[in-house]
């Protein structure tokens, strides 16, 4: 669908993106609100950069994208660029919904989302949050007071975020994982060794990959590699020369049957990836990238380390040798890696957060979804 300025009124807007972990749980709160509420417009606003720009414009969902971009890690003249844009994009959100106001705005993180929140928190228009971090960004800390609830992924959010009203409902998952998954145990050779560096490419896990999986492959005849090194990266890696049965991807796009094929998964640890392997019931070896805003990879990596899901990687000092050696071991020993999979656990964040929703309406939702029922 083309990027056009979607009807506002009365809708449920989403917003978030820049990255998966922002993105997917946005995409999941959509199907959800769909099936429940399908009379009314389901809309999008995000960035014109991060994945949202990629997935959107090939989706059947309305969307509006911004000119905005991230703060973290910006010179003062690139941030002050960025707040330029932050300012004159929730200038144009505000002008829009004073005409054409939505029913509610369901914000997920990532700096796409900024103007969306802001403009809604201007204009009185009720907005919710669903933070998946063990550590909220700097927009959900910003905006979390005045939201008509903070969805929390995790209990460690809730302390972080003083006055704000929080409920923990875990992290939602897409359509595509809410369904039961093929036992790991009953997988056959050849073993996979799923690989992803998130949506965006992790550049560190992928060098460490293509150096190590020869030798990793060689001692484990039976398993073979799929590696989704991200789009940016597959450009620059496509090239290299690889294991026979190492394949390299771009980007994997039904992700829940990749991972159900998976008999071991080498990732980032973003929150949505954490849930979607709990949701598959897949082990994981974590690698959390050490730049994540308040160290959120590292402490969701350990969340699911604490419940005997996955084993944690860092970077750092001789990070190539420790990372093949801890995929070595848990290639050739199929009791320990099958100890880390365990049965895939139903994720219910999308139903609890939208029976939520409803709830906070009331009556007065109700109406106003018959009036503008009428109105159509």
């Amino acid at each position: 669908m083309s990027d056009t300025t979607p009807t506002f009124d009365g809708a449920i807007v989403l917003t978030g993106g820049g990255t998966g972990g922002h993105f997917f749980p946005a995409m999941a709160l959509a199907e959800g609100a769909h099936r429940r509420w399908p009379q009314r417009t389901v809309a999008f606003v995000g960035a014109r950069r991060g994945i949202e720009a990629r997935e959107l414009p090939a989706s059947p969902w309305p969307h509006l994208l911004l000119d905005v971009e991230g703060f973290l890690g910006r010179s003062p003249l690139r941030a002050a660029k960025s707040a330029w844009k932050l300012w004159r994009a929730t200038a144009k959100l505000k002008a829009l919904w004073r005409k054409d106001r939505p029913w509610v705005v369901l914000g997920t993180g990532g700096y796409g989302a900024a103007p969306a929140l802001l403009a809604a928190r201007a204009l009185g228009i009720p907005y919710f949050l669903h933070e998946s971090n063990a550590a909220p960004g700097a927009l959900v800390k910003l905006v979390a007071p005045k939201a008509g609830r903070v969805w929390c992924g995790l209990e460690a959010v809730q302390p972080l975020l003083p006055g704000a009203d929080c409920r923990v409902v875990g992290t939602p998952v897409r359509d595509a994982f809410l369904r039961d998954f093929r036992p790991a145990g009953t997988l056959m050779p050849p073993h996979r060794l799923l690989v992803l560096g998130g949506s965006g490419g992790a550049r560190a896990i992928n060098e460490a990959l293509l150096e190590a999986a020869p030798a990793l492959l060689e001692a484990a005849p039976a398993w073979e590699i799929l590696h989704q090194a991200g789009p940016a990266e597959f450009e620059r890696l496509k090239d290299r020369p690889r294991h026979a049965r190492h394949a390299l991807v771009p980007f994997i796009a039904r992700m829940d049957e990749a991972m159900e094929a998976a008999s071991l998964v080498l990732s980032r640890s973003g929150a949505s990836t954490c849930a979607e392997l709990k949701a598959a019931g897949r082990g994981a070896v974590l690698v959390p990238l050490p730049t994540s805003a308040n160290d959120h990879q590292r402490m969701n990596a350990r969340a699911l380390a604490a419940e005997g899901r996955a084993t944690l990687v860092e970077q750092g000092p001789d990070f190539q040798a420790r990372l093949r050696e801890t995929l070595t071991a848990l290639m050739a020993d199929d009791g320990s890696r099958l100890a880390l999979s365990g049965r895939g656990e139903p994720n219910r964040a999308v139903a609890l957060c939208l029976e939520d929703l409803e709830g906070y309406f009331g009556a007065r939702g109700s109406a106003a979804q018959a009036t503008t029922t009428e109105m159509k």
